[in-house]
């Protein structure tokens, strides 16, 4: 998905588990459509940085390990 660099996304983080002094959960990335699980703040910070300052989500996990979000009714 291509997006305009530095245009506002919307993320959604579920904190699973909080293990080793950082947490472990989902980022819902709602623009994108996608979902992906991450392991650390950092990670998830990572996750969201590179769809806002780089404009696209070539640059991590979200193509390659996201799931596609449906709408559940």
């Amino acid at each position: 998905m291509d997006i305009r660099k530095n245009e506002k996304q919307t993320f959604i983080v579920e904190i699973i588990n909080h293990q080793k002094s950082t947490w472990q959960g989902q980022i819902y990335w709602v623009q994108g459509n996608k979902k992906i699980l991450f392991r650390s703040v950092m990670e998830m910070l990572h996750l969201m940085d590179s769809v806002i300052v780089d404009g696209d989500e070539s640059e991590a996990d979200w193509t390659e390990e996201a799931e596609e979000m449906v709408d559940e009714k």
